[in-house]
């Protein structure tokens, strides 16, 4: 029996599934196997679904269920799409109902469905939206859009908004993802926005592929030129190699040259850009200055407003909040995939793969709440993580590897705290994709530098974003740091940290010494990998005084506890489901 949902459009044989596994059929037709399942429902401001000309800094409630009728590469929901059935059989489901009470009680105006893509709920998102917009709340959702026409019109009567995220321009960008064509997606987007629904589209940019880009750009502004493209610089989520991530810079040059395409142009995954406030386009003020704000996220800082001081009214629907609400803990829009995400780096250093013990996991951490403070506390300090990694354990009957991990762990760890002690330490700031992003002072980063003998300069900033903030470079410059890190995770080269540092007459020891460093991706936060970021950075800041080969300690790691050689891993996380070998010694051993 055909599956009319999507535009895919898979024969599902009765008892059987389609490509996202999340639908099967019997002599009625076709089903969903999760129905009436969300896996988390929590409020959000709008900026993090991303919608910026939609509500500006309103709180609408996000809701997610599992799965995804698309397999791209590099996917930052990778893990709701891979583990789809074990989160979706997780037993920590909410219903239509509690969805709609919970928004209500929190005060929220909306609801928006993102993080998995709604195509794979598509009968339960109906009914959701359709419910909202009964009890007076908006409703909307992120998705890639790639569906049948009788899906689009039955979207068309229930959508107050939806942010389209596109692949490309080509057929080719689209087969790579398990579709045939791009033209689906673009009649949507047409679709939806002639019948009056609020339509922002992101288009995820690869290095190399800036002709998918203007191609996408130019097939948008055939439909209208008004629409707010969110330009989304890739980052090597998932399995693909880090060589598809285009710098920062690069980037930026790329908006202004879209900016001749279409009239609203915004820059993500891109820590410290300007590119994410919206510009008066009649004066140049910034109208809604924005702020990074996690994978795929923005969030309101200072003044925002609808009408510029020159009396430009802004193509922005609905009000400013007069309360910008700011997300505790891992919540946000795509930070909660990267909060499971963490869990799951630490259960397969543990050798934890059966899907009845993941789908307990995931049941007790997304019912229990503890992504909204718990892990954020525990995945930024040392000992709780530590801890962390042994209540896992415990969880999992893996209390042997648990011991295993913490073993190798701390064994390092004590070894360079000795060999720092009494040890003046350099002054160490810590950034975030751009030299002006910096990463907050309590950031686990900022624990790896401290452990390692440094002064974290970030302390002396006083005032903090998620995960950072943008600061002036009067500010950077009082920091007076010696040593300058980027972050592993949105990360720039150490080209660009130079060129813009000079370009800007930033300085400061570390530019004038060239001691300015990028961190390997997932070493310096939320995988148990850390531990080679600390021997990076003690080695670093301390020449001379440790002998130890990084690269050695690396193989180490990974023959113990991901059973394959370092050298041989082509991406950052391909090797996540092999299970751990006890093999392996450090320092006689």
């Amino acid at each position: 029996m055909r599956c009319e949902i999507c535009a895919v459009g898979c024969d599902i044989p009765p008892g059987g599934y389609g490509r996202c596994r999340m639908y099967t059929a019997d002599d009625s037709g076709i089903l969903e196997r999760f129905p009436n399942t969300f896996l988390a429902a929590f409020p959000v401001a709008i900026e993090t679904q991303p919608m910026l000309h939609f509500y500006p800094g309103g709180k609408f409630l996000q809701v997610c269920t599992a799965g995804c009728n698309f397999h791209c590469k590099g996917c930052v929901s990778e893990i709701l799409v891979d583990h789809a059935e074990s989160l979706a059989g997780s037993g920590s489901a909410l219903g239509v109902g509690d969805v709609i009470r919970s928004a209500l009680e929190q005060g929220c105006i909306g609801i928006s469905f993102a993080l998995n893509d709604p195509i794979a709920s598509f009968p339960t998102f109906c009914s959701l939206a359709q419910t909202a917009r009964e009890q007076g709340l908006l409703a909307g959702c992120s998705t890639n859009g790639y569906l049948t026409e009788r899906s689009v019109d039955a979207l068309v009567p229930l959508l107050d908004f939806a942010n389209i995220g596109l692949k490309g321009a080509s057929d080719r960008c689209y087969r790579a993802c398990g579709a045939r064509s791009a033209n689906p997606v673009f009649y949507a987007i047409e679709r939806l926005f002639d019948a009056g629904v609020h339509i922002e589209v992101s288009l995820v940019y690869r290095k190399g592929e800036e002709d998918e880009v203007f191609g996408a750009a130019g097939r948008i502004a055939d439909i209208s030129k008004q629409i707010p493209l969110q330009l989304m610089r890739f980052v090597p989520f998932g399995d693909t190699t880090p060589g598809a991530e285009p710098t920062i810079f690069e980037s930026e040059n790329l908006c202004d040259d879209l900016r001749e395409i279409l009239s609203w142009v915004y820059l993500f995954n891109s820590p410290g850009t300007p590119y994410l406030s919206t510009k008066c386009p009649e004066c140049g003020k910034d109208t809604i200055r924005r702020d990074f704000f996690g994978p795929m996220g923005a969030h309101i800082t200072g003044d925002a407003r609808t009408v510029c001081d020159c009396g430009y009214a802004l193509p922005v629907k609905g009000s400013v909040s007069t309360d910008i609400f700011t997300e505790p803990g891992m919540m946000g829009g795509y930070r909660v995939t990267r909060g499971l995400e963490m869990i799951w780096a630490i259960l397969a250093c543990l050798g934890v793969d059966d899907q009845p013990t993941l789908s307990r996991i995931w049941g007790e951490v997304i019912g229990s709440g503890m992504l909204k403070k718990e892990l954020h506390d525990r995945m930024n300090d040392i000992d709780a993580y530590l801890g962390f990694v042994v209540d896992l354990a415990s969880k999992t009957g893996r209390e042997e590897a648990g011991r295993d991990l913490c073993s190798f762990i701390t064994s390092r760890l004590d070894a360079i705290k000795r060999g720092v002690a009494g040890k003046p330490g350099p002054r160490v700031y810590y950034a975030m994709g751009h030299p002006l992003f910096a990463l907050n002072a309590g950031r686990f980063e900022g624990k790896l530098v401290e452990a390692a003998g440094g002064m974290y300069v970030n302390r002396a900033i006083g005032r903090e974003g998620k995960p950072g903030v943008t600061i002036s470079r009067e500010e950077f410059i009082a920091l007076n740091p010696d040593f300058l890190f980027t972050s592993g995770f949105l990360t720039s080269t150490v080209e660009d940290t130079l060129r813009y540092c000079k370009e800007h007459s930033l300085d400061v020891p570390a530019v004038r010494n060239g001691h300015v460093h990028t961190m390997h991706p997932s070493w310096d936060f939320g995988s148990p990998r850390w531990i080679l970021g600390l021997m990076t950075i003690a080695r670093l800041i301390h020449p001379g005084k440790f002998d130890f080969s990084v690269d050695e300690e690396a193989d180490h790691f990974y023959r113990r506890f991901y059973g394959v050689p370092y050298k041989s891993i082509a991406t950052n996380r391909s090797f996540a489901h092999a299970g751990p070998k006890r093999e392996g010694y450090w320092m006689g051993e």
